[in-house]
């Protein structure tokens, strides 16, 4: 029972993933056919420069925002999480996701229009940072915690410096949050369509304003692959994330 149970769970999870990838390869597909009426490689075979270009600056987008968010939360957070004004700066933080992206990106939208950023690969790259930077922020916060700082004062206490408690101590024991937070941030990047299509003004084509054109335009085989595309990078984050937390718990085992 409960292994059917899993398997159900499983098989439900997958579904979605397994449809994209069918409607991806398929000739033709009409309701109410249960399956597609052929297999074919055309709608991949047949992508053009603009897909690619717009793989590139997903992936360009996702990969700068991930590391400057992950490094600017981090040590922002390492010297603001014991500051007296700290409740202050999570109010602030915490004030970018009291809106849908869509709403908050038309709110931003009139600075960039002054300062000649809409329209621009900069200026998109800029409004996802002020988005991801706080949630950066607000998971390093709580990592900064009592323990820690003893860590830092006892490395202190012992004659290191600044900079070798913060590459041998902090950055040692700091490796999982610093994993998460660019998996996080990275996936948010990833995957926005708010801030790149309003601060972007259709210029900044990434996967998920090009997912979003191909089904504004009923042209669903198409938008099939992208979001097959759109749905890999999660996929392959998690399953390192599975490896690396297995390798760590089985080293921790052992060494126990």
């Amino acid at each position: 029972m409960k292994k059917a149970l899993f398997y159900s769970i499983c098989a439900l999870f997958a579904l979605p993933f397994a449809y994209l990838a069918l409607l991806s390869l398929a000739t033709q597909w009409f309701y109410p056919a249960l399956l597609p009426d052929g297999l074919t490689f055309v709608h991949w075979t047949g992508l053009h420069a603009g897909f690619f270009s717009a793989l590139a600056y997903s992936g360009m987008l996702a990969l700068t925002i991930g590391i400057l968010s992950t490094l600017a939360g981090f040590l922002s957070a390492q010297y603001i999480a014991w500051h007296p004004w700290r409740r202050w700066a999570l109010v602030l933080a915490y004030l970018p996701y009291a809106f849908s992206p869509v709403i908050y990106a038309h709110c931003i939208k009139f600075f960039f229009l002054v300062s000649n950023l809409a329209g621009q690969v900069t200026g998109v790259m800029l409004a996802q940072f002020i988005l991801c930077y706080p949630f950066a922020f607000l998971l390093f916060f709580r990592h900064f915690d009592a323990n820690l700082r003893a860590m830092e004062d006892l490395s202190a206490t012992l004659g290191a410096s600044r900079t070798a408690t913060f590459f041998r101590v902090l950055l040692p024991v700091s490796k999982d949050a610093l994993r998460l937070c660019f998996a996080q941030t990275f996936l948010i990047s990833w995957f926005d369509y708010g801030l790149s299509s309003v601060i972007g003004l259709g210029q900044v084509r990434t996967l998920t304003v090009l997912t979003y054109q191909y089904i504004g335009e009923a042209n669903t085989y198409l938008a099939a692959v992208t979001a097959c595309m759109v749905c890999f990078p999660p996929l392959l984050l998690l399953w390192l994330n599975q490896r690396f937390v297995f390798r760590s718990e089985t080293l921790q085992s052992e060494t126990a």
